[in-house]
């Protein structure tokens, strides 16, 4: 049995697939597609791979190719109109030719893509954004945060190369007023379809120790305006919106405000306009302090010149016051001075007086006394005498030797008694007050009376100490028993 089969090569095969594709897709096609991966070589041609989806589901998929004269041609088209390069993950209008190839299959060769229809993309993925953040009210959450009175603390999220953050830096730092920031750097992608993971993973990092912060600040620079669409995303603009501080932008650019600037507290079209609102908030604080500084200090110096005019009147019033009463007083003294003396010498006098009469009448009442008993002896020694003689006569006893005898006896019974009255005087005249305040002794009186320890002693009570030198007039403040 003969094989009639016909056998044709793989090449064959793939050959009159190109050749029947060429010739049934000979001319070029628009076509709209999502542009999944864009697979730039280094060589510079890029074999994006192309998909449609349905309701979330891939329902056609295709790979295509640009080559690197075309591609550098369409990206600049993009810049100068969408403002920013050929991107991932954007649905693009494109023209296209089918082609086949025998080894890499079938895939369309994109030769065109209108930049005009993606920026209508762009616009629209805007457009749904501010409507879902308007939607959740979102919109204006972050602009409603209080505004710190110094925003002197400040989260910088930005790539460390990047011009805009040497431009803000420079502002804040070098500033002619010495205003003094702090900043601690979050890196970052700023531009492309990872700006939005990456600027958000910052966002989270900062709010885990955003007590350490006063503002976020966003700023890049150096890309114009090329890149931005990243900002316009949804979940980032979220993230600025609910962020617990206020956020401010200067992402650098002039037109078409992106939704991440609307929803954030503040945004600037460049860091340094950034940098100098920031310069400004410390103005708002320090000039009307520094007026402040300057009314008080008008104010103290006319309270000063006023309270030092009324100090030297007062001065000058207490001054005379002081000296009126004072004359007053020292003549008050003086009169007092001098009828103290009076009364202190009338007083002295009147007690020597006093101790002189009672000297006398103590002297005149001993030799009374000692007259009394010289007078009572000599009748005694009379009658003594007169009974003895008797005796001596009715005894027939010699009375002349007898009474030489007694006569000797009493004289020196008087002599005894004169020795005894002299020491009597003698003590009488130490025991004279005078004499006992001279030696160092004082009487204390009260009410004219002698104090003693039954006399009823209280706090005021005025007494008296008189002693040899003077008389002095006391008030008790306090009595201590003992």
């Amino acid at each position: 049995m003969s094989d009639t089969r016909q056998i044709f090569s793989l090449k064959q095969v793939a050959s009159s697939i190109k050749k029947t594709i060429e010739e049934r897709y000979h001319q070029t096609y628009w076509v709209k597609a999502e542009m999944h991966k864009l697979n730039m070589y280094p060589s510079g041609h890029c074999f994006p791979e192309l998909l449609q989806k349905e309701d979330g589901k891939i329902v056609a998929q295709m790979t295509a190719s640009i080559w690197k004269q075309n591609y550098q041609r369409i990206n600049k088209r993009f810049v100068d109109v969408v403002k920013e390069p050929l991107r991932e993950d954007s649905t693009l209008l494109m023209q296209v030719k089918i082609v086949f190839h025998e080894t890499f299959g079938l895939s369309l060769q994109i030769l065109d893509i209108d930049p005009n229809y993606a920026l209508g993309e762009l616009q629209r993925e805007r457009q749904e954004t501010l409507l879902r953040l308007q939607k959740e009210n979102l919109l204006n959450l972050n602009q409603s945060l209080p505004f710190p009175l110094l925003p002197q603390r400040i989260a910088l999220i930005s790539a460390d190369t990047s011009k805009g953050l040497s431009d803000f830096r420079k502002v804040i730092e070098t500033n002619q007023w010495n205003y003094t920031f702090f900043t601690f750097l979050f890196q970052a992608y700023l531009q492309g379809d990872v700006a939005v993971s990456s600027i958000q993973e910052q966002l989270k990092k900062i709010e885990k120790v955003k007590h350490h912060f006063d503002v976020v600040v966003i700023v890049r620079g150096g890309g114009g305006e090329v890149g931005l669409s990243c900002y316009n995303n949804f979940d980032l603009c979220k993230a600025i919106a609910t962020f617990p501080l206020p956020v401010l932008t200067g992402i650098g650019h002039s037109t078409n405000m992106t939704v991440a600037e609307m929803v954030a507290y503040r945004n600037a079209i460049t860091p340094t306009e950034l940098g100098d609102f920031l310069i400004q908030s410390f103005h708002e604080f320090s000039v009307p302090i520094k007026e402040g500084i300057k009314t008080i200090k008008t104010y103290t110096k006319n309270i000063l010149e006023h309270s030092k005019k009324a100090l030297t009147s007062e001065v000058r019033l207490f001054k005379n016051t002081t000296q009126q009463r004072l004359n007053e007083t020292k003549n008050y003294l003086l009169n007092a001075s001098t009828s103290v003396k009076t009364n202190v010498k009338f007083k002295i006098h009147k007690e020597r007086e006093n101790l002189f009469n009672s000297q006398k009448l103590i002297k005149k009442s001993v030799k009374e006394v000692v007259l009394q008993d010289s007078n009572r002896l000599s009748s005694i020694v009379e009658y003594i005498g007169k009974s003895i003689q008797f005796e001596l006569k009715a005894k027939n006893i010699d009375v002349d030797r007898t009474s030489e005898k007694l006569q000797k006896s009493i004289n020196n019974v008087l002599i005894f008694q004169n020795k005894s009255l002299l020491q009597l005087e003698q003590s009488v005249k130490l025991m004279d007050p005078i004499r006992v305040l001279k030696r160092g002794y004082s009487i204390t009186l009260i009410d004219g009376k002698t104090v003693t320890d039954k006399t009823k002693i209280e706090e005021g009570m005025t007494i008296f100490t008189q002693t040899y030198f003077s008389e002095i007039e006391s008030k008790i403040l306090k009595t201590k028993e003992r």
